[in-house]
């Protein structure tokens, strides 16, 4: 029974949803679009929601639109995807990466304390906290250092739908988060990003970037009276405008929200009671207060080891089961991938590995399981049997 790593939890109200702008011929940035970012905002609790062409177009509006440029630095996790970094990229600001702590997969906040201390000449502007596969970073102690270096907070929450803290949700304690609807995450529209921000100027002035500077929006346009005329662009901006197909799809999608991060929940819940009886894997941590919105189940391949993130033989003794192990799993049917790269052993980011001896090891010793609405407690022991089986012949 082949198993995927994730699939999309559609039916025929995503079917119906597209009738809308395909009938009537509003298929880019229309009324849907404004009512996903409305349906989205309110789920949030952020005052307000921008759709984006995705998240990282969303995580580049958010620095551009907070100032954020050459001569700059932005802190961002070594262990991320690289759409994190290459957001601060094109603003023509710098990367500085910090290494992350292995228990949650996200900044190490001991470490960015160290990294703003040592920062003489001020050159950090801002932080790019991810809350990564659905845990939100230590966001209480991240806003304390940002405040006090003066430093502005661009969430990444490609991955935090439904990710709270003593209920906040993710997306909502910075100046702006940016959310992904890519196929992979609980909610899809194929593509797609959001940005939430409490800054009515910011929100202002990221729905004007992201559609070419425009000082109106088409929808504006279209409902106010002289809309046959082009409106004034008094910026610079960019094509970062969600369509209409995939604002119905979100609409339709939020709709059930609820439902999906319940059932995500649900399949997390039955691998966190089942890796019990497989020691060489330890499930993901949620602390006390957090709630995980589990877009991955990642978990860490220790072998039955404590993994010291310094002994690097160690390390990639370990990475040659897991890879093993990940095979193995893929003859099977059975989908895996590692949790995500450490964006300083990549070739357009290339930092010397040993600087982020945490990064790389959850690197090489990730693994998400397949996760998705509506698998079944079958599924689910299928693929845990296997994990028993396959470790045991390597």
């Amino acid at each position: 029974m082949p198993i995927p790593i994730t699939k999309p939890c559609y039916d025929e109200a995503e079917l119906e949803a597209l009738r809308g702008p395909v009938t009537s011929g509003w298929l880019v940035q229309g009324p849907q679009v404004a009512a996903f970012e409305r349906a989205f905002a309110a789920f949030t609790g952020s005052p307000f929601a921008r759709a984006a062409s995705n998240c990282t177009t969303a995580l580049h509006l958010a620095l551009d639109g907070l100032g954020l440029g050459p001569g700059d630095q932005v802190v961002v996790p070594a262990f991320t995807y690289v759409a994190s970094a290459n957001a601060v990229v094109y603003t023509g600001a710098e990367v500085v990466f910090c290494d992350i702590d292995l228990a949650t997969f996200n900044l190490d906040v001991a470490k960015l304390e160290a990294l703003l201390e040592a920062d003489a000449g001020r050159r950090i502007k801002a932080l790019m906290p991810v809350h990564l596969f659905g845990l939100c970073a230590d966001m209480d102690r991240i806003l304390a250092l940002a405040e006090r270096y003066g430093l502005k907070v661009v969430e990444d929450a490609a991955c935090g739908l439904g990710a709270r803290i003593r209920g906040q949700h993710a997306g909502t304690f910075g100046h702006a988060g940016c959310f992904s609807f890519h196929p992979r995450k609980s909610v899809t529209t194929g593509e797609g990003g959001m940005l939430t921000t409490a800054d009515p100027a910011l929100d202002a002035l990221v729905g004007s970037l992201r559609d070419h500077g425009a000082g109106k929006s088409d929808l504006q346009r279209h409902v106010e009276h002289g809309g046959s005329l082009l409106p004034d662009f008094p910026r610079v901006g960019y094509n970062y405008r969600m369509t209409d197909l995939q604002g119905a799809l979100g609409v339709a999608q939020m709709a059930k929200v609820e439902r999906i991060l319940a059932g995500r929940a649900s399949v997390a819940a039955r691998y966190d009671a089942a890796l019990a009886s497989l020691p060489f894997l330890a499930p993901p941590l949620t602390p006390e207060g957090y709630t995980h919105g589990y877009q991955s189940y990642v978990c860490l391949y220790t072998g039955g080891e404590t993994v010291d993130p310094l002994d690097r033989a160690q390390v990639d003794r370990l990475n040659r089961r897991r890879n093993a192990l990940m095979a193995g799993l893929e003859l099977e049917g059975i989908a895996t991938r590692q949790g995500t790269h450490a964006v300083h052993t990549l070739g357009a980011h290339r930092h010397p590995d040993e600087a982020f001896p945490v990064a790389y090891a959850a690197d090489r010793l990730s693994l998400a399981l397949p996760l998705f609405v509506g698998m079944t407690e079958a599924e689910t022991a299928q693929v845990i049997e296997a994990l028993g089986r396959l470790d045991r012949e390597l």
